[in-house]
């Protein structure tokens, strides 16, 4: 890949996510020079990618693997890219109604709008040193955004304590923000009662 705007042809050349599937077999594997910072900024060779237009149509062929590794696939080109922790950071957060009828909606630092619910968690994983939490939203195709502290702290403020743990409702489903120790980090969410 020469450059973010040759790549930007290509992609716009996407017929359909079923040819996109079907021409990733014959495609080789590459290392694509773009890497995607834990703040949310894109990088080509080095050099951040400034047009916020070429970052969001990168986007839309942004794959993970089931290995957790990250890849743009277009119908001519598949390459590996470097993520330092999530592609996307959850910049900010609209809140509707409460209890467990609230509504969570996220939107990213690429205008990409995701709803919290059963199909898109949260998921907060805690530093086992300093119990410092990291938490992220389940976005499409596997991906995820990182929660900005700010907006982190938002949530904090919608928080209940519900079956002795502290978390936020979404679409009738209880989203654990404290540590558990007796359950993984990826633990599935508890539908409400009644639901």
């Amino acid at each position: 890949m020469s450059s973010p705007n040759d790549a930007s042809k290509t992609i716009s050349k996407v017929s359909g996510p079923q040819d996109t599937e079907r021409r990733n077999a014959e495609l080789g594997d590459s290392h694509f020079d773009i890497r995607i910072a834990a703040d949310g900024t894109w990088y080509h060779e080095g050099a951040p990618i400034r047009r916020l237009a070429i970052a969001r149509l990168f986007a839309t062929v942004l794959r993970r693997d089931d290995a957790g590794g990250y890849w743009l696939v277009t119908p001519a080109e598949k390459g590996r890219i470097t993520v330092d922790d999530a592609p996307f950071v959850a910049v900010e957060l609209t809140v509707e109604d409460d209890g467990a009828d609230q509504v969570l909606r996220f939107r990213t630092n690429l205008d990409h709008h995701v709803e919290v619910g059963n199909d898109h968690p949260i998921r907060v994983v805690h530093d086992t040193d300093t119990g410092e939490p990291r938490p992220y939203v389940t976005m499409d195709n596997g991906l995820e955004a990182l929660i900005a502290r700010s907006v982190f702290f938002q949530l904090a403020e919608v928080a209940q304590n519900w079956e002795g743990r502290i978390g936020v409702w979404s679409r009738g489903t209880f989203h654990p923000l404290d540590p558990n120790p007796n359950s993984a980090p990826a633990e599935v969410p508890t539908a409400a009662p009644g639901r």
